[in-house]
């Protein structure tokens, strides 16, 4: 079984900085695209950033020069660098990784439990 653990969430000043991790475990054949996702209240859940296997990254617009998503595929290890936080940045953050489990297996997308990011002074 697989399994995404992830941390890093906490109490933040605006302008101060985190950094999230998730790490994924189990019976993993190849993992592809990892990301992060993250949900406020009364909204829906919304794209992060995304980083795939070979370093490629791609973030949204409100995220870009602030937030960098890295991995560590030794590690099966994903990360979001967040500075410059705001008050707007308060979510819960979620991981997610494309992989696939066995050598004849397909593509199959798991989620992390997601840590709670939040910004106020």
């Amino acid at each position: 079984q697989v399994q995404l653990v992830e941390s890093g969430g906490g109490l933040v000043q605006p302008g101060g900085s985190l950094r999230l991790s998730c790490a994924a475990s189990g019976r993993i054949f190849r993992l592809n695209t990892m990301g992060w996702y993250r949900q406020a209240p009364g909204k829906q859940r919304e794209l992060v950033a995304t980083i795939t296997s070979g370093g490629s990254t791609n973030y949204v617009d409100f995220v870009k020069g602030r937030f960098t998503i890295s991995r560590d595929n030794a590690r099966n290890t994903v990360y979001l660098q967040m500075n410059s936080l705001k008050p707007e940045d308060t979510a819960v953050y979620s991981c997610n990784a494309d992989l696939v489990e066995t050598r004849w297996g397909t593509s199959v997308r798991y989620w992390g439990q997601g840590t709670q990011v939040t910004v106020s002074s």
